[in-house]
């Protein structure tokens, strides 16, 4: 079925906004991605474009930084320019910080943390409002979630899960300014995924990483896993204020109860199957 929608996925070239990216043209829709670099941008949208089943003039991407309002403005106006509105926006793009104790976590470190993961989402809630608000059926706003998010706390996790517990505090705060507009706003709540960005919490850390690893393979799961019923969960919304979560606490429990009857590697790449 095509859906037609056109998405844009903030820090859509690698990881879940990547793997989102895939899914939602597979549904159908039309995509534009952005990246901090030119580089990682062409990589995406070359990959993309390939895979694309309505051909690759239903890609495009723009480098952005997302910390940046008037960068966001410019993604948002290339969208518009290319497909004519904006109808869903994922502000997919964050960044961790070390596992370390919050003085040990360098200053310029925490600041862009919380610029990216804080600002940048507010900046892209902003400019979508401003292009949705004006459509006559409106769009959806999508705000990624992680650790924190819950009142999750554990030690080394400050720096990351305060930035989460915000974003949680802005996107409950957006669902009640938006009632009864045509915007509508959602959560989006991906679980453990092996990515980049959970591989560089512990950086310098290998013990600490294979101590979690352990957990990590029960809980966790690939981008190739998640993406897909995060996308159809994404089109499939109709309630403002909607939550898609992945990792509920009865799955959570489920996967420890038969933990011991199951080997999982998430960090490991699943083998090709063989052509039939």
């Amino acid at each position: 079925m095509s859906d037609g929608r056109v998405v844009v996925v903030t820090g859509g070239t690698r990881g879940i906004g990547l793997g989102l990216a895939r899914e939602l043209l597979a549904r159908g829709c039309r995509v534009v991605v952005c990246g901090r670099s030119s580089a990682t941008v062409e990589s995406a949208v070359a990959e993309l474009a390939a895979l694309a089943p309505a051909g690759p003039d239903s890609v495009a991407g723009q480098v952005a930084d997302v910390t940046d309002r008037a960068s966001l403005a410019a993604l948002r106006d290339l969208a518009v320019a290319r497909f004519g509105q904006v109808d869903v926006w994922i502000n997919n793009a964050g960044m961790s910080a070390p596992r370390r104790p919050l003085p040990e976590v360098p200053a310029d470190v925490a600041e862009a943390v919380v610029r990216t993961n804080v600002l940048g989402v507010m900046h892209g809630c902003a400019v979508a409002m401003e292009a949705m608000g004006s459509q006559a059926d409106g769009g959806w706003i999508w705000n990624m979630e992680g650790f924190g998010s819950g009142g999750q706390m554990q030690p080394g996790m400050t720096t990351y899960g305060a930035t989460k517990r915000g974003v949680t505090y802005l996107t409950e705060s957006l669902v009640k300014e938006l009632k009864g507009s045509p915007v509508k706003v959602g959560f989006l709540s991906p679980g453990i995924v092996a990515t980049d960005l959970l591989l560089d919490d512990y950086d310098g850390q290998p013990e600490e990483f294979e101590r979690a690893r352990k957990i990590f393979n029960i809980l966790g799961d690939r981008v190739e896993t998640v993406t897909p019923w995060l996308a159809d969960g994404i089109l499939g919304a109709r309630k403002h204020g909607a939550k898609v979560a992945w990792l509920t606490t009865p799955k959570a429990m489920g996967r420890f109860l038969t933990a011991g009857f199951r080997k999982r590697d998430i960090f490991t790449p699943e083998p090709e199957k063989a052509a039939v």
